[in-house]
């Protein structure tokens, strides 16, 4: 539904993004995931015809967004970061002048109006002036404006900033429930948001891909925390033996020799662990289980992208 490729803009002298290349599939959630500049606004904005790439391309439903401009915006909705409303407006009334501007019949247009009313479950407020609305329903009338054109694929440039704790678990449970007829692509700097609403997610650092990867690949990968006091170099040298161990990190914590062990397959290691350890001679303080968090995984390729320049 949508496929990038070799994605690139230049302010000037300026790389704002080099060679961004990914694909996401109808139905798909997903998230762009990045710092502050690290230039995930300037894809969305090429993806939209905001902005002319500098070279590579894409394709939205399969238009082109080069050759085929118009196309893409039907089957387009797009929530900039920020919001672009008529704050004097009353909602109705707004949400009738967009439909006109993405070129509705007036045939169409009641209905879609209220079936984006309906989507952005902001019927309670449609005679209200969108001044006077609170920022989480000022960013829901944002949404609803994006979907009148009922589009096969949805961007939302950073949905929940600037909203409150309650705000936010709404506009992520409403676009959860957008995901599955449409493909939804997000873009957030804040990792929790990120891992509680999209199925795939893409790391964006410095304007580059760093990695591809989902939710299920992240949690999916436990591994055994070992507390132990004895020799360092004892310890890591006994659970270097255990089947299925393909990496460990030590680290120091006081007394104790703290090692990080990543299975290779799917089976609990755990006994075989308590077993090294205790045939070794070595105490075992403390031996649990820890999945890798999308933090971790965040500042791992952010890490390598560094390393790599």
């Amino acid at each position: 539904m949508i496929k990038v490729s070799r994605l690139t803009k230049y302010y000037g002298p300026t790389r704002a993004v080099e060679d961004v290349t990914f694909e996401a599939e109808k139905g798909e959630i997903v998230g762009l995931l990045g710092p502050n500049g690290a230039g995930k606004t300037t894809i969305m904005r090429m993806l939209t015809g905001y902005f002319a790439p500098t070279s590579g391309t894409a394709k939205i439903a399969g238009f082109d967004i080069i050759e085929e401009p118009m196309e893409v915006k039907k089957r387009l909705g797009y929530l900039p970061e920020v919001l672009p409303l008529y704050y004097e407006m009353v909602v109705s009334d707004y949400l009738e002048f967009v439909s006109q501007i993405k070129g509705i019949t007036f045939k169409e247009r009641r209905a879609k109006v209220a079936k984006a009313l309906g989507l952005a479950r902001i019927e309670d407020v449609k005679h209200r002036i969108i001044g006077r609305l609170s920022r989480g329903y000022k960013q829901r009338v944002g949404i609803a404006q994006a979907l009148l054109n009922d589009p096969e694929v949805l961007i939302l440039d950073e949905p929940t900033i600037g909203l409150d704790p309650k705000q936010i678990i709404e506009i992520r449970e409403l676009i959860k429930s957008l995901g599955g007829s449409r493909t939804v692509l997000l873009s957030s700097h804040i990792l929790p948001e990120v891992s509680m609403t999209c199925e795939k997610i893409i790391i964006i650092n410095k304007g580059r891909v760093a990695a591809v990867t989902d939710k299920a690949a992240i949690e999916g990968k436990d591994r055994i925390i070992v507390k132990l006091l004895g020799e360092p170099a004892k310890a890591a040298a006994a659970l270097s033996k255990v089947k299925s161990v393909a990496n460990i990190e030590q680290s120091l914590e006081g007394p104790f020799t703290v090692l990080t062990l990543e299975s290779s397959g799917k089976e609990d290691i755990r006994q075989d662990v308590f077993k090294a350890v205790v045939e070794s001679g070595l105490i075992l303080v403390e031996m649990r289980q820890a999945s890798h968090t999308l933090e971790e995984v965040f500042l791992k390729y952010t890490a390598k992208e560094e390393d790599a320049r």
